[in-house]
């Protein structure tokens, strides 16, 4: 009896030292000690964000929102000129500038834009735009004084298709490069969407690979973003300016003979800017948020 109770007695210390080791051993899912997090921080928010403005603002150089207002915001910049311009309700955020075989022309030398200033860089607009059969579109261009080609020639290729095809929209920018020549990118294939509805482009670019891409709503399109270093590498040539809408020629101050672009037909919103090559998430959320009016 002596020999059971002592069996008994070791047995649950036993037991007792077992569980207290498992329970000690037990996988902490916290081993950073990282602070918790609450749902309720990220109610509303669309890929982390509240609305556009959060992506990357320390980044921003220029911005134009169209509320009732042309001037570039970072700056207050006014334009030189405008013409055929209106502003209609029902913008990706509030109002959206149309055009009417219009523009808008800025004379100033941006800050911004100066040669050692602009380097990586990434557009992001939305548009409504549509093929006529017979000109090209210049959406953006940062135009240089004199010359047809601009230092980034922000170019839809309008003219490809009938007014009547409202499904397929071809992007075709161009920039100017350290050896004087032009680089583009082109979307031949991934080309597909409705024309009827806001479409997202962005062209964004990186000086230290020479990689130059187009999206269009959310998704990487350009078929030729390798463009190359050395020679080929962007340079954004002083002075420039800015035109919104059309090219010195098609806003009536002629540079060439050149016939190609008519002053655009449609809707502008959201500009955006950036001094920097814009990582793909990012870009995807600025879709995203778009749609979201945010």
């Amino acid at each position: 009896m002596k020999f059971l109770k002592s069996y008994i007695k070791n047995g649950v210390a036993c037991f007792v030292f077992i569980a207290v080791a498992v329970t000690s051993c037990k996988k902490d899912g916290n081993p950073n000690n990282l602070p918790s997090v609450n749902p309720a921080d990220y109610e509303g928010k669309i890929d982390g964000y509240n609305s556009s403005d959060e992506v990357f603002p320390e980044n921003l150089v220029a911005y134009w929102g169209f509320e009732d207002t042309k001037n570039e915001m970072k700056s207050g910049t006014a334009p030189a000129s405008s013409a055929n311009d209106s502003y209609v309700a029902g913008g990706v955020r509030g109002k959206a500038l149309a055009l009417a075989a219009g523009y808008v022309f800025f004379s100033n030398q941006f800050n911004a834009f100066k040669t050692d200033s602009l380097k990586n860089w990434s557009i992001s607009v939305w548009v409504k735009v549509k093929n006529n059969g017979s000109k090209r579109t210049m959406v953006f261009q940062l135009a240089r004084p004199g010359i047809f080609n601009g230092n980034i020639n922000f170019a839809l290729n309008t003219n490809g298709y009938p007014a009547t095809n409202d499904s397929i929209l071809r992007i075709n920018p161009t920039f100017l490069t350290v050896g004087g020549g032009t680089q583009d990118n082109l979307n031949n294939v991934l080309d597909k969407t409705n024309l009827n509805n806001w479409v997202h482009i962005v062209l964004s670019y990186d000086y230290n690979t020479g990689v130059f891409n187009n999206w269009m709503n959310g998704v990487k399109v350009g078929n030729f973003p390798n463009r190359g270093v050395g020679n080929n590498l962007f340079k954004s040539y002083e002075p420039s300016q800015v035109l919104i809408g059309a090219n010195y020629n098609a806003a009536g101050m002629p540079v060439s003979a050149d016939v190609a672009f008519a002053a655009m037909t449609g809707q502008v919103d959201e500009l955006r800017i950036f001094n920097k090559t814009l990582p793909d998430a990012h870009i995807k959320a600025l879709h995203n948020l778009g749609k979201a009016n945010k």
